[in-house]
């Protein structure tokens, strides 16, 4: 078995924890040149040790040893005005950077333990979820679809080996593993025995062979739609446990065929594709005042192209669905204007 070197990322703010840190930092600065410019201008009365005057970059190491606490004495305020203006000034600023150190340090063991316990929760929550291997354009679209058609963001898992895929798909608000999807290890980390579907869409036919073999073995029962770009290769995902195989390669090449003699079909066809906009094509189980009814009966709310009985798919002219039968789903389309 792969070892596992999968990184979870769970959907977080639109703000960098890097933001915060370089803001105190800043402040942090801000206080040492603040203190160094009033021990500069106030520079005759500090004396050091060797009774020297006072210069800049003296100022800026009395300035860093008095706020960091390290204070060595071998700077020190010598007139009454000094002490005052340390005591009302310096000593603030130097409480004032305790606070930013304390209070960053305890942030950052406060953002391990809140994400530990986030991760925690996230794998108790994890069950009929969607993961989507491979987040480049397929695995986008597949995802903006799946959006599009009422899947809750948070119930799809993105894995992709490039960081900044993953990251994208947290911006997006999916949990997101950078890893190998062919990795046993790393769909496991996905939750993958607890899936309701794997979507297998890597750039390779290779593979998206070995993801769905992978999956398929890991979740007998699971859905799992891949895509492949040579048709020759179809075959292969379909004995590994694919339930549905897409040829990009070949659906493209149709579109372009159907293009040349008839382009307005391919904008229909297009239209049917894109969720929510014209037309839509969809899938649904028949109701029991359905059973043993007559198809065009159905036909009248929205016209049918396709009958699923069983395994088959079967044509909307075929005989054998003129009488619709308890179990069969029945793809039709639908208009979003209605």
């Amino acid at each position: 078995m792969a070892r596992d070197t999968s990184h979870i990322k769970l959907p977080t703010s639109d703000r960098s924890p890097l933001t915060y840190l370089l803001r105190r930092v800043m402040i942090a600065i801000g206080l040492i040149v603040f203190v160094a410019m009033i021990a500069y201008l106030d520079r005759g009365g500090y004396r050091d040790a060797n009774e020297t005057p006072l210069g800049l970059i003296d100022a800026f190491y009395y300035s860093t040893v008095s706020v960091t606490t390290t204070g060595y004495g071998d700077i020190t305020p010598a007139t009454e005005q000094s002490r005052l203006i340390s005591t009302l000034l310096v000593t603030p600023a130097r409480i004032l950077f305790l606070i930013i150190l304390v209070g960053t340090t305890l942030e950052v063991l406060a953002d391990r333990t809140r994400a530990h316990y986030r991760e925690k929760l996230w794998r108790k929550t994890l069950k009929d979820h969607i993961i989507v291997c491979g987040f480049g354009v397929k695995g986008q679209a597949a995802v903006a679809t799946m959006i599009a058609h009422g899947e809750d963001a948070p119930t799809i898992v993105v894995i992709d080996a490039r960081a900044e895929a993953v990251d994208e798909a947290q911006r997006r608000g999916h949990a997101g593993i950078v890893g190998n999807s062919s990795a046993a290890a790393v769909l496991e980390a996905a939750g993958v025995r607890d899936a309701a579907a794997v979507v297998v869409a890597p750039d390779r036919d290779d593979t998206a062979v070995l993801i769905t073999l992978t999956a398929r073995e890991l979740n007998p029962t699971a859905r799992i739609v891949a895509a492949v770009r040579e048709a020759e290769n179809a075959h292969l995902l379909r004995q590994g446990g694919a339930d549905s195989v897409v040829v990009s390669s070949g659906a493209a090449g149709r579109l372009l065929a159907h293009a040349v003699q008839s382009p307005k079909l391919v904008t229909v066809l297009e239209d049917l594709l894109s969720v929510g906009e014209g037309l839509d094509i969809i899938e649904r189980e028949i109701t029991e005042d359905e059973v043993g009814g007559p198809l065009s009966a159905v036909a009248r709310d929205a016209p049918v192209i396709a009958v699923v009985r069983g395994e088959e798919v079967l044509r909307f002219d075929d005989a054998r669905v003129q009488v619709l039968e308890r179990g069969d789903r029945v793809v039709c389309l639908c208009s979003n204007d209605a």
